[in-house]
């Protein structure tokens, strides 16, 4: 459905009310002017996507990968239009959980459509940021573009953030001989790491051509913008890169921990095994009942027989302390 259409000229939005597809067509600026609309949909619906396609001529293979999400993040160039795809994130605090999801944005001559799929990020801020700085909504649809790109890149942060906070307490709970090994936690969290970066990283190239000049549609004025939003990236890829290698230690340490313990249970079985098995062997050969057995007949015997199983029990117990298996 549609979120929001909106049409920006001389740096200011023009209506108050949303515009449909074919009013926000017939306003779309000419090449060259700072004229353009904004449509913003979420969960397009049946049939939405095909009708912007006829109003603005979209690219029909960008049409397509914008009705389906679970794409890859990606910057494709069809000529004076440009067809983008992000991925959001948005950690849920109660549940120190991230959730990901899409935008895919059309860009071109006079109009930029923003195509949001899943949870993340929500562009109505964005698009109040733009229109609190009238010289840049004079720059075109690039300005927009750049808007979407910033508000994704900055709802990155504190989402990294998050995560090494949830990678602290991880890392203390390893050590913490009180608390179940975490392993199914860190697991979590190496998956949500690896998707992180699978939405960073592939941004990083495309937005050093944005604020390279690698695309001549951009505005000079905007390219220091763009290297803004490209350093942000950067800081995230890195951050997001320094946790999987510590995710990856972290869950190394907690399988050698896992090890130790269990060794230590091994080590204390074994022990009781050895404790149980001496008086089980002498017990086993007093009673195979043969005639001619040492002590058969004398009173003392079975005492005697007992306290040697005591003292040896005694003396195995006293052994596995000194070595620490008891």
């Amino acid at each position: 459905m549609i979120i929001d259409s909106a049409h920006y000229k001389d740096g200011v939005r023009q209506h108050d009310d949303q515009l449909t597809p074919e009013r926000a067509a017939e306003l779309r600026g000419a090449p060259g002017t700072g004229d353009f609309v904004w449509i913003g949909i979420h969960e397009p619906g049946p049939g939405d996507l095909e009708q912007l396609q006829k109003l603005f001529g979209l690219h029909e293979l960008a049409v397509e990968d914008a009705q389906q999400a679970h794409q890859r993040p990606k910057i494709e160039d069809y000529g004076e239009d440009v067809f983008l795809v992000l991925k959001t994130a948005h950690y849920h605090e109660d549940r120190e959980e991230v959730h990901f999801g899409e935008i895919h944005m059309f860009a071109g001559p006079g109009y930029v459509i923003t195509v949001r799929h899943g949870p993340g990020s929500e562009l109505h801020s964005a698009r109040q940021r733009l229109e609190a700085r009238p010289d840049l909504v004079k720059l075109g649809a690039a300005s927009a573009v750049w808007a979407v790109l910033d508000k994704v890149v900055d709802d990155y942060l504190p989402v990294a953030d998050s995560i090494e906070d949830d990678i602290e307490e991880v890392e203390t709970d390893v050590f913490d001989d009180d608390i179940p090994a975490p392993t199914a936690r860190i697991y979590h969290l190496k998956r949500e790491v690896v998707e992180f970066h699978r939405a960073v990283w592939p941004l990083l190239n495309p937005l050093e051509g944005l604020e390279q000049g690698g695309f001549e549609r951009i505005p000079e004025e905007l390219r220091s913008f763009f290297r803004d939003v490209a350093d942000h990236a950067r800081r995230v890829d890195e951050q997001v890169s320094g946790q999987r290698e510590l995710l990856t230690s972290v869950l190394q340490a907690n399988l050698s921990l896992v090890s130790v313990n269990q060794n230590e249970v091994v080590k204390r079985i074994s022990a009781v095994a050895g404790i149980v098995a001496v008086p089980t062997f002498i017990a086993s050969v007093y009673g195979m009942n043969f005639e001619h057995i040492p002590e058969l007949h004398w009173r003392f015997g079975y005492p005697l027989c007992l306290a040697v199983m005591a003292l040896v029990a005694l003396a195995l117990v006293s052994f596995f302390r000194r070595i620490d298996w008891l």
